[in-house]
């Protein structure tokens, strides 16, 4: 039986571990491993354990299927609080099997209990990635145009 479970600081390090496979894999060199400092990220964490969620997939045994990080956010256009999935993550053997359909799920529940007016997710370009925005468009995600960033 697979559970979706919120799960909180004290279990990041099974959180970082997907991150960092979901980061390798979006990587554009294979070989260029992505370093998280995991220090800095539990502090932040702990600084918005108020605004940032995560939802877990675990199968039998505890096993972690995947998982989902989300944040609550604000704009003027949203007209009040949003949700914002920063990373949704299924371990390779297990895609395919309606998992991150249930993570999906359970940030539009837990969205809809927090008052959101709506969910913004990223997915990265490419063809390479139609999967995963074929996914998004299949549970009703609609595009609203590219994203930009700016990094120091």
């Amino acid at each position: 039986m697979i559970t979706v479970e919120e799960i909180g600081i004290e279990k990041s390090q099974l959180v970082l571990d997907m991150v960092g496979k979901l980061l390798d894999e979006l990587a554009d060199d294979q070989s260029a491993h992505v370093f998280l400092n995991h220090d800095r990220i539990r502090h932040y964490w702990e600084q918005n354990q108020d605004r940032f969620t995560t939802f877990v997939a675990m199968g039998e045994n505890d096993l972690p299927l995947g998982m989902v990080t989300v944040i609550e956010s604000f704009a003027i256009y949203a007209d009040g609080a949003y949700g914002v999935i920063n990373e949704l993550y299924v371990q390779p053997e297990f895609r395919g099997k309606s998992i991150g359909k249930m993570l999906l799920q359970t940030v539009k529940e837990y969205g809809s209990m927090r008052n959101w007016e709506r969910i913004d997710v990223t997915t990265p370009p490419g063809e390479k990635w139609q999967r995963a925005e074929t996914f998004y468009e299949r549970e009703d995600f609609v595009h609203t145009g590219p994203k930009m960033k700016f990094l120091y």
